[in-house]
């Protein structure tokens, strides 16, 4: 038995931490999906209609619920699922999925601020208990949806959109006044506790990129021994052929200025004349 199933989310109102919403959506409808019936007697295979058979759930062994934190003063100040505003100033942002189980199912950090491990652990412990609410509050909806439909009330989708319930907290663009936001600010962190350890700001090598721990001294480029050895060599060897060439060129720069200072005979075997030419300037050789 082989099943495809395909899940598609759609953003109906986006008003922050979508991530976490759309985990949500996402495994709520799987455990609420139903396929088909089916039986097999030998080489025959039947799959029952709804009418015929009631549809059977998927066999899922855990939810893993994804809960997401921005970072603000790289890391002093962390934040449980941002809005859309925040989001738009936070230094960086870390998402953990967790089941019920204390399970760490995946991790991503995205941002330009790098994480200590006792950042780590901190929120770690709060996914855990985050996890452990969302997960109960999705068990109850799905056994209230269940009631629902086995007592033939309104359940579902189609109960949602006459009383304008998906739409309801659709709010229209605004403007912001952002002359005293700094002041604002500046009294929250006023008013809020101390962070327990602050961190000194972290040097990030490479932009754009989330860094976790306090990290090593990178060793790329560096050369093994016989890698060395080799180098060696290779300069020593440059350097003989520099030595050599410069031996060749003050050998020929000698002979020039010999050649200068005394005059030049020419000989002619067939008609035994000699001829002597007076010293002059010759043409010096192009390096």
């Amino acid at each position: 038995q082989v099943w495809q199933i395909r899940l598609d989310v759609h953003l109906l109102n986006h008003d922050g931490n979508i991530t976490d919403a759309a985990s949500i959506a996402g495994i709520v409808a799987l455990c609420h999906f139903r396929r088909p019936d089916v039986s097999v007697q030998g080489e025959e295979v039947t799959v029952y209609t709804p009418e015929e058979r009631d549809p059977v759930p998927l066999s899922i062994h855990h939810m893993p619920i994804c809960v997401s934190f921005a970072f603000f003063h790289q890391g002093t100040y962390l934040l449980v699922d941002p809005t859309e505003r925040e989001e738009r100033v936070m230094d960086g942002l870390l998402v953990i999925a967790m089941n019920k189980h204390d399970e760490i199912c995946t991790i991503q950090s995205s941002g330009v601020v790098m994480l200590l491990q006792d950042q780590i652990l901190r929120c770690s412990k709060i996914t855990a208990v985050k996890v452990a609410e969302i997960t109960e509050l999705i068990q109850k909806a799905l056994e209230n949806d269940q009631k629902a439909r086995k007592e033939g009330g309104k359940f579902g989708f189609a109960e949602s959109i006459p009383n304008q319930r998906i739409t309801a907290f659709r709010m229209e663009s605004a403007a912001v006044d952002t002359n005293d936001v700094e002041e604002q600010a500046g009294e929250i962190i006023a008013k809020a506790d101390p962070p327990s350890e602050v961190f000194a700001n972290p040097v990030l090598h490479t932009p754009g990129t989330a860094q976790i721990g306090e990290g090593i001294e990178s060793s790329w480029g560096d050369l093994e021994e016989s890698e060395k050895e080799e180098a060696a060599e290779e300069e020593g060897e440059s350097e003989a052929a520099a030595f050599e060439c410069e031996k060749v060129e003050t050998e020929d720069t000698s002979t020039m200025r010999e050649t200068k200072n005394e005059p030049i005979v020419l000989s002619d075997s067939e008609e035994e004349e000699v001829v002597i030419l007076e010293p002059q300037e010759l043409p010096r050789k192009t390096r």
